[in-house]
């Protein structure tokens, strides 16, 4: 924000630390519209009342003509109120910004994000729903703030799965050169051979020699393995397609696997690895752990690679590639210590130098009213198309009518379910209300692109206008919708730098609200004042804009109409 530049210059001026003059809206918004804290760091680092500190800075900032006030009160708060002419002048450079007013990164940083994760052996679900969507959205952020990003979907395509589905196939006779299966019987076949396995030892025993096989390159299960990566793909794709979310890379466990060989030798050469009853394991434990971290599992008893392997086969080809400068998983929170036991491990092998480039970003449960993971209705685990469908229809059977009414309704539901989950932060569960998220009222996607669509309706009947810079604030609501829309920027950092893109989904809202009661205040089209006239348009023009940055950051697309 450039209030903050003026008040780390201040600062920076008085002898004091550049970085103390974080400038925010404030607290109390009847005293003044911004605040600055700064003078209470400042006081322990230098050792002097912070009432001195912030008077010394005030006096400095009273000097700046864009501040209307400048005061301190209390122990030593400065409050910052500024002059229209400034607040019109940022709402015109932030719009006609190609970033929106959102700051850049200062140098040059490369963030992987490893999110989706599917099982390649089954259709995706309902529960594949939060790190798909919370992934793409820190993505964007991410690229937002000027970091160049690499999204990868990181299949689950090497494991045991595609043993028993591989087995599956064969008891059924359809493993072959030639795998033809319909979409439905590939929904069913990993849910049964899951069933065989639990009750079936021998079963259980083909599909981990299958899986051995295939993974040490045999001929004949690499091809049919590579067959059913096709198959696979093409469902999971579709889905990806239809919530808007786009990877960089489709890589999975099996280009991974190509990397394992570079992991033992590295392990071996720091003798990092334990013979535990014929399996190769690492110690991960440390002397300040309060609470057990087991080893982690780097090779089987019988010879094959688990999801540890793989992960960490996958850092070393992350960073033969691409030379991150982090790596952020958006994975369940479940799989906490499954990292903790990664990182780790990837620091003593000497893949990476520091483990805290290694973030997991772990979210909750998607869950239904019955405050338990959402199900179908028939208590199955909730396919994701079913899902989507589920919100589509409802949206659609209240669409307009119009050409457009299906792209509309797909669009409005995506909106639905990412608004409906971003809008929560990402480490919390959340309980799915259908008809609460398709809402064209309260913190729903609905509301964003209705807010969006009242603002298009207002200018096709404003007809052909040439918009120019306010100069004058008429009204507080005006002042208001201007206030939240100046806070873009802050937003997005704090975002990206909490790895929360619910700031985003809570700034739009916010946005929105304030256009609402701008917009019921101000009749907009009848004012006769054409001073007036052209601010309110130029500022509706701004607001749609801004929201459109937000929407963008939160993967969601706009309608033209609702």
């Amino acid at each position: 924000m450039e209030l903050t530049k003026k008040a780390c210059e201040a600062f920076e001026k008085c002898g004091y630390a550049h970085d103390l003059g974080l400038v925010r809206t404030s607290d109390r918004p009847d005293l003044c519209a911004f605040q600055c804290n700064g003078a209470f760091p400042a006081a322990k680092k230098y050792r002097k009342a912070p009432s001195v500190i912030a008077g010394e800075v005030s006096k400095v900032l009273k000097e700046d003509k864009d501040f209307a006030s400048v005061s301190v009160k209390g122990a030593g708060f400065i409050n910052l109120d500024v002059t229209d002419e400034f607040l019109l002048k940022f709402l015109c450079e932030m719009v006609n910004d190609p970033n929106t007013g959102v700051p850049q990164a200062e140098k040059e940083e490369t963030i992987l994000i490893d999110y989706g994760g599917p099982n390649a052996a089954k259709p995706l679900h309902v529960g594949h729903v939060r790190s798909a969507v919370i992934g793409e959205a820190l993505k964007r952020i991410a690229k937002a703030t000027g970091r160049r990003t690499v999204g990868d979907v990181h299949l689950g395509d090497w494991g045991l799965q595609m043993g028993m589905v591989m087995k599956e196939l064969e008891d059924r006779g359809k493993l072959s050169d030639h795998i033809d299966i319909t979409s439905e019987e590939w929904d069913t076949l990993y849910s049964d051979a899951n069933a065989k396995k639990k009750l079936d030892p021998e079963f259980d025993k083909a599909a981990h020699e299958i899986t051995y096989k295939f993974q040490n390159g045999d001929p004949m299960y690499l091809s049919e393995w590579k067959q059913l990566m096709k198959i696979s793909l093409k469902g999971i794709g579709k889905m990806y397609d239809i919530l808007g979310v786009q990877f960089d890379l489709w890589h999975g466990e099996s280009d991974a696997a190509k990397y394992v060989g570079e992991l033992m030798d590295a392990l071996e050469k720091r003798n990092l690895l334990i013979d535990s009853m014929g399996a190769k394991v690492v110690d991960v434990s440390r002397e300040e752990d309060t609470a057990p971290i087991p080893p982690v599992i780097i090779k089987k008893t019988d010879g094959s690679d688990i999801y540890a392997t793989t992960d960490l086969a996958a850092i070393i080809e992350r960073e033969k590639l691409f030379q991150p400068d982090e790596i952020w998983y958006v994975v369940d929170n479940r799989q906490a210590l499954h990292f903790k036991q990664v990182f780790r491990c990837a620091k003593m092998a000497g893949i990476v130098e520091n483990e805290e480039k290694l973030l997991h970003l772990g979210f909750g449960t998607i869950n239904g009213p019955d405050g338990k993971p959402l199900k179908s209705r028939d208590g199955n685990v909730l396919k994701l198309s079913d899902f989507y469908k589920d919100v589509y229809t409802s949206v659609l059977a209240r669409a307009a009518e119009g050409e457009d009414r299906e792209e509309n309704a797909h669009k409005i539901a995506v909106a639905a379910i990412k608004f409906g989950d971003l809008i929560n932060f990402r480490a919390k569960d959340y309980i799915f209300d259908l008809e609460k998220f398709t809402s064209y009222e309260g913190k729903t996607g609905s509301f964003i692109l209705y807010t969006i669509s009242r603002i298009n309706s207002v200018f096709r009947k404003a007809g052909k206008i040439e918009l120019h810079v306010p100069e004058e604030i008429y009204t507080d609501s005006e002042l208001n919708l201007i206030y939240a829309l100046l806070l873009t920027g802050d937003k997005f950092l704090s975002a990206y730098e909490d790895k929360a893109p619910n700031v985003i989904a809570e700034s739009a809202f916010d946005i929105a609200g304030a256009f609402s009661s701008f917009y019921a205040e101000n009749k907009v089209l009848s004012e006769t004042d054409e001073e007036k006239k052209n601010a309110w348009l130029y500022l509706m023009h701004a607001t749609k804009v801004v929201l459109l940055k937000h929407l963008d950051a939160l993967g969601i697309e706009a309608v033209e109409r609702m």
